[in-house]
């Protein structure tokens, strides 16, 4: 564990909750096919351009009240809440590895996890333009650390397991119950954490998505014919397993292996 003062606490907080604010545009716009630089951030209601002031991550919410200054219309609470996991997650990242090269590829990648999070929970899609370049990335960084087998072995078993599962699923349920895009993103996966991470990212994916999925049957908010997202599932499985995945492994081995 990397022992940071107080500025470094700071100074990737604020790096990250800048970087949050960029995610949002990304959430907004990919799915949208808009550009991400042009135009300028707006309100969606009155279309006014942002004032920069206005724009402080997490602050600028706070200080307007959730509101926009122009129209009055409701600023979305993903914003904020964007903005603050990614400077969490930068942080936590940044305690295990330092300013190294493997802090930008786990920075990089919980970013990309982040923007497949949101936009597949509110439009059912995973943009290539998430997944493709990331598992370019996940291999160039896996190379420049020396994980480069692992990492072409993860591509492989993430993109592997989500085929098997939705072949098996479209068998019992005559129709299709997962996208390509999970199985992009489930490569993608593999791309950054290697075939043993990918392995316990997937087994918390399907846990997670039936304990949830239960709970939404039981509380008939969805039906067994519902649609449900299985992206968010495997964003925030690999979340999760890239802070804290090396210790549930280790700790297995001690108790079995």
């Amino acid at each position: 564990m990397h022992e940071l003062t107080a500025f470094e606490h700071i100074l990737v907080f604020v790096v990250g909750a800048c970087v949050g604010s960029f995610l949002n545009v990304c959430i907004y716009r990919l799915p949208r096919h808009l550009s991400l630089v042009k135009p300028r951030s707006r309100c969606p209601k009155c279309e006014v351009p942002i004032r920069w002031w206005d724009n402080i991550p997490i602050l600028s919410f706070i200080l307007l009240r959730a509101k926009c200054r122009n129209c009055g219309e409701r600023i979305s609470l993903q914003y904020p809440l964007v903005e603050f996991l990614t400077a969490a997650l930068f942080l936590l990242i940044y305690r295990s590895t330092g300013l190294t090269v493997l802090f930008v590829a786990y920075a990089v990648f919980s970013a990309l996890l982040i923007v497949a999070f949101f936009i597949d929970l509110s439009h059912l899609i995973i943009p290539d333009r998430i997944t493709i370049p990331g598992m370019v990335l996940g291999v160039t960084f896996a190379a420049l650390t020396g994980r480069l087998r692992g990492s072409l072995l993860g591509i492989v078993v993430g993109a592997g397991i989500l085929l098997c599962a939705a072949y098996l699923g479209k068998l019992v349920y005559k129709k299709e119950v997962m996208g390509y895009g999970d199985v992009k993103l489930a490569a993608m996966v593999g791309a950054f954490l290697g075939w043993q991470l990918l392995l316990l990212t997937m087994f918390l994916s399907f846990l997670s998505g039936a304990v949830i999925g239960l709970i939404l049957i039981v509380l008939r908010k969805k039906t067994m014919a519902s649609t449900v997202p299985f992206g968010p599932f495997i964003s925030g499985s690999a979340l999760f397993t890239l802070i804290y995945g090396e210790r549930l492994l280790a700790c297995y081995l001690q108790l079995y292996g």
